[in-house]
Parts: C-alpha cells; sequence; structure tokens
C-alpha cells in the first residue's frame, strides 16, 4: 500500500591529508612555524623540540580534512609548545634567546624580542588571540584557564606593546605583519581611551 522510497544521499568524497600533504605545509611553512614556536618558547632550543613532535604527530595516522593541514600543524605545535613551557606556571626566570643572537641595542626593541621578553603566560595569550587568532574560549581550554584570566593577561600584552609604540611616530602603526605568522595578522595601532589604552586591530 505503501510505497517505499529510497532516500537520496549526496555522493560526497572526504579526502584526509596525507603524507605529501603534511610535508607541503612543513616545506612552505617553516620560517613561520619556527617563528611561532619561538615566539611562545622565547629561545632557540624549545622550538626545535615543538617542531620535531608536531611533525612525528603529523606522520602518524590522523584524520586530518586535507584543507585543514595547516591550521592543525599549527594547533598541534601550540599545544606541544604549552607541554613544554607550562605557562601557567612558568616563572619569569625562564631562560630568553635574543631572536637574532648578537644584535645591537635598538635592534633589541623589535617587535619579536619585546613578545619572547613578555611573562609566560602573557605571551602565550598574545601569540594566540592576538596573532593567530584564537577566542578567549579556545585559549582558556588549551591553556586550562577562565576565560577572565586569558583576557587579563591579553590586556596585559597589549599595555606592553603601548611602550613599544612609543617608539614610533605619533599615529603609527605596530607593524605585526612583520613577525609573519599568518596573513590575519594586523597592524595594531594604540588610541586613548579615557584613561587607558584601547587597541584597534
Amino acid at each position: 500500500m505503501f510505497r517505499f522510497n529510497k532516500p537520496r544521499i549526496a555522493n560526497f568524497r572526504t579526502d584526509y591529508a596525507n603524507a605529501t600533504d603534511f610535508c607541503d605545509v612543513f616545506n612552505t611553512n617553516t620560517k613561520q612555524l619556527y617563528l611561532l614556536a619561538f615566539l611562545l618558547t622565547a629561545n632557540h632550543k624549545e622550538p626545535e623540540r615543538s617542531f620535531v613532535s608536531t611533525v612525528e604527530e603529523a606522520f602518524k595516522k590522523q584524520a586530518v580534512f586535507e584543507e585543514w593541514a595547516q591550521s592543525w600543524v599549527k594547533r598541534r605545535l601550540i599545544v606541544n609548545a604549552i607541554k613544554i613551557v607550562s605557562p601557567a606556571s612558568a616563572r619569569n626566570g625562564q631562560q630568553r634567546d635574543l631572536w637574532i643572537t648578537g644584535q645591537s641595542q635598538r635592534q633589541r626593541e623589535c617587535e619579536i624580542d619585546t613578545v619572547t621578553n613578555m611573562a609566560a603566560f602573557e605571551r602565550f595569550v598574545f601569540v594566540m588571540s592576538i596573532l593567530e587568532p584564537y577566542s578567549h574560549w579556545e585559549c582558556s581550554l588549551l591553556l586550562g584557564c577562565g576565560m577572565n584570566k586569558v583576557a587579563q593577561a591579553r590586556i596585559g600584552a597589549l599595555r606592553q606593546l603601548a611602550d613599544l609604540a612609543a617608539l614610533f611616530p605619533r599615529g603609527g602603526r605596530l607593524p605585526l605583519r612583520r613577525l609573519g605568522l599568518s596573513g590575519q595578522g594586523s597592524a595594531v595601532r594604540p588610541h586613548k581611551q579615557g584613561n587607558d589604552f584601547g587597541y584597534q586591530e
């Protein structure tokens, strides 16, 4: 009496990233990935550990969509850096390196060294929430803390950048694009809001 109609199911193919796809990500973005790891760990020793751990994970069997390979690699690099540094409990006495060894005092005031001189937790929040950028919720999950703590650390990091902004001509921008982490990174221009500094991205 009732006619059974077989539902039409759309046929689609989901391609997962393979070893070649991950190789392309690492080969194309080597400098950016190393810089990301350096900004998080603040020295030249730990980025190698983060990088190697990420490579090893990538070449294990991973169910990662091909289009997500690059973002997956960045996320795992951040997670591995968190494991190495433990930013929530890291002390300010952590060993820090200059981005370029032996650079002059003026060059030490470059954007990269300003970021790596931040306290570990503020540095992680800054890199993750502004340079990548992750939401406060994503940062709180990865760092194992509340969103309020993330928001406070972000404000603290931006206030430190306000000191760097004083070195630039009035109305100038902090050239965060030069950090080269992603095409989404933007310059930051300090502007006055009441008695505090706000930031326009």
